[in-house]
């Protein structure tokens, strides 16, 4: 008997699936499929993500244990390996990337008020890549090295409620810097990025586009000082100088002047930190503060790797593996806009681990995520009243 949508319905009722007919439809994705449509495969592979299955045999277990309630989760055909494979390998992985790009856009809007941890009212954007690992002789496309294949994932995130704004997977031979020609820099935005970015030429048309970048020299950098700033030394900072390049083809690609900022964290006394910028407007202190943002990025791929299923691949084919990363991606999406939409205080972490155990539960979604006290009241009187008068 039907007693109301599962959770999991309900957090697929945050999807525009309007917008998801016409991705699909724009790729043919359901063309001449008479059972499991685009729209059932993406619910299954989210919900795999959600649950962390680990295989297509797994998943296929799963929901057979449960189907009773697929049809009321969307699910309105068979679910079994031989499907979810074909799937994975055969429908185009662009329609998932497009409604993922959506998805992004208006996560975007659901963060815009979200603070930094520098006061500045630009966007702030960092950039950088991860390696995900996978076996040569099951991934031989995939080639990184003599005997290693890898991919890599390169994102642009959105510090302002970290939501990755751009995401380009590539082989792992694909050098972090070539990612900067794939960009169009927003006029106004801070582009943070490490020593891998630092290209003379691709810097100075961020600088062009009216954009600021923060990076590190790196150990051979060659540089003449045209001016020193004053600078508070209890605070870490060692100098702030406008400086030009020296050397030939570094001082072609970027004629104009550069600010190098010296930095020693006064907790780590051993570290110490040289940054390049195209901003001369920003207290020093402002912009090591800025690169020290940075690190975000780095979390998110960490939590990403442990939290969602990017790791252990249920496809062999490049199609397969760009599928399930940028389903991932949408479910990781999904969850960042649902927090928001229904004024969740909890982190991300939390809130997917309650999803994998109630996902079947048929209670209004927001009351999983309230925390319920339950307390047995002993009555003041302890004596047994009598049945019979």
């Amino acid at each position: 008997m039907y007693t109301g949508p599962t959770i999991f319905s309900q957090l697929m009722q945050h999807l525009p699936w309007h917008h998801f007919d016409r991705c699909v439809s724009r790729y043919g994705g359901d063309h001449k499929v008479k059972e499991f449509k685009c729209s059932s495969h993406f619910r299954v592979m989210s919900f795999a993500q959600l649950t962390c299955r680990e295989s297509l045999r797994d998943i296929e277990a799963c929901l057979r244990a449960m189907r009773p309630k697929l049809y009321h989760m969307g699910i309105r055909s068979t679910v079994s390996r031989n499907n979810l494979s074909n799937a994975n390998e055969q429908r185009d992985w662009r329609m998932y990337a497009e409604f993922a790009q959506h998805l992004i856009s208006k996560a975007r809007e659901l963060y815009a008020g979200e603070e930094l941890s520098v006061e500045l009212e630009a966007s702030v954007y960092a950039l950088d890549s991860t390696t995900i690992d996978l076996c040569l002789s099951m991934f031989p496309w995939a080639r990184f090295r003599r005997h290693k294949g890898a991919i890599k994932m390169h994102t642009l995130m959105n510090l302002r409620g970290n939501i990755p704004e751009f995401i380009h997977i590539s082989d792992g031979k694909l050098h972090d810097v070539n990612i900067l020609d794939y960009l169009i820099p927003t006029p106004g935005a801070y582009y943070l990025m490490d020593r891998a970015y630092l290209d003379f030429n691709r810097l100075f048309e961020i600088n062009v586009c009216r954009a600021f970048f923060v990076t590190r020299a790196k150990s051979n950098f060659k540089f003449q000082r045209r001016y020193s700033h004053p600078v508070d030394r209890n605070t870490g900072l060692i100098c702030d100088q406008t400086v030009l390049l020296t050397n030939f083809y570094p001082a072609k690609a970027y004629p104009e002047p550069l600010r190098r900022i010296k930095f020693r964290d006064p907790d780590d006394p051993s570290s110490l930190l040289v940054f390049l910028s195209n901003d001369f407007t920003l207290p020093a202190m402002t912009i090591a503060k800025l690169y020290k943002a940075r690190w975000m990025i780095e979390l998110f791929f960490k939590w990403i790797k442990q939290h969602l299923r990017i790791k252990a691949f249920l496809g062999t084919t490049p199609n397969a593996v760009k599928t399930q990363i940028w389903i991932a991606i949408s479910t990781y999406l999904l969850v960042a806009i649902l927090k928001k939409r229904l004024r969740i205080e909890m982190e991300l972490y939390t809130i997917l681990q309650i999803l994998s155990v109630s996902l079947f539960e048929k209670t209004p979604i927001l009351q999983a995520f309230q925390a319920w006290d339950y307390k047995t009241k002993t009555p003041e009187s302890h004596n047994q009243l009598l049945l019979f008068g």
